[in-house]
């Protein structure tokens, strides 16, 4: 999958499709948070994550901003980065060129 590169770095993890707050607690220390966007109510979750992969957002999106804040690899603008992930796949998340690898399913 190919986004915008919003915070660099370079994580392999296990990928966590989180839909809403209701499903957080799905997610393990390091796993890759994949969104659809996040508000204010999701940066505890941030302090989880590995990387972050959001099918929105630009580089002053919220997303983009906390994932700087907290030092984590993160693409966003995937488009349909929720619709082909699924929980459980190993993903490379390349912040700094915008790229998320699915290396396993």
């Amino acid at each position: 999958l190919t986004g915008l590169g919003a915070s660099p770095g370079v994580v392999t993890g296990t990928a966590r499709v989180v839909r809403s707050l209701a499903e957080a607690a799905k997610l393990d220390e390091g796993d890759i948070l994949v969104c659809e966007m996040t508000l204010p109510p999701w940066v505890p979750l941030f302090a989880v994550a590995g990387a972050v992969v959001a099918d929105t957002g630009g580089l002053m999106s919220h997303c983009a901003i906390v994932a700087r804040e907290f030092g984590l690899p993160a693409v966003v603008a995937t488009q349909f980065g929720t619709r082909t992930i699924r929980d459980g796949m190993t993903l490379t998340v390349d912040g700094d060129r915008g790229e998320v690898r699915i290396e396993r399913g």
